[in-house]
């Protein structure tokens, strides 16, 4: 089957920085829009950050200028960039991911583990 495996996480102090990882792996012909969401519990799973394939980005208002979305279409590989982190960026990140496999002609997605994210002193 096809997984996002999702790495990078972990305790960070505020106004430092991570760099999230998910890679696709499995029988995946293409790889449409990647992106990154969050939740805390008791609330939504809000989208973060999302990446076409030819590289446009979308960022939520509350990261825009700190965070920064990127991918290596040849590794299957997203990547995000947390900087200048706050304690409101505390969260579990998701990858997402839109994708086709060989010889089906539809969209399917598929979400990564999670990664703990917490920013505190």
């Amino acid at each position: 089957q096809v997984q996002l495996v999702e790495s990078g996480g972990g305790p960070v102090q505020p106004g430092g920085s991570l760099r999230l990882s998910c890679a696709a792996s499995g029988s995946i012909f293409a790889v449409n829009v990647m992106g990154w969401y969050r939740q805390v519990p008791g609330k939504s799973r809000d989208l973060v950050a999302a990446i076409t394939s030819s590289g446009n980005t979308n960022l939520a208002d509350s990261v825009q200028g700190r965070f920064t979305i990127s991918r290596d279409n040849a590794k299957n590989t997203v990547y995000l960039q947390m900087n200048s982190l706050k304690p409101e960026d505390t969260a579990v990140y998701y990858c997402s991911a839109q994708f086709r496999q060989y010889y089906k002609d539809y969209l399917q997605s598929v979400w990564g583990q999670g990664t703990q994210v917490t920013v505190s002193s």
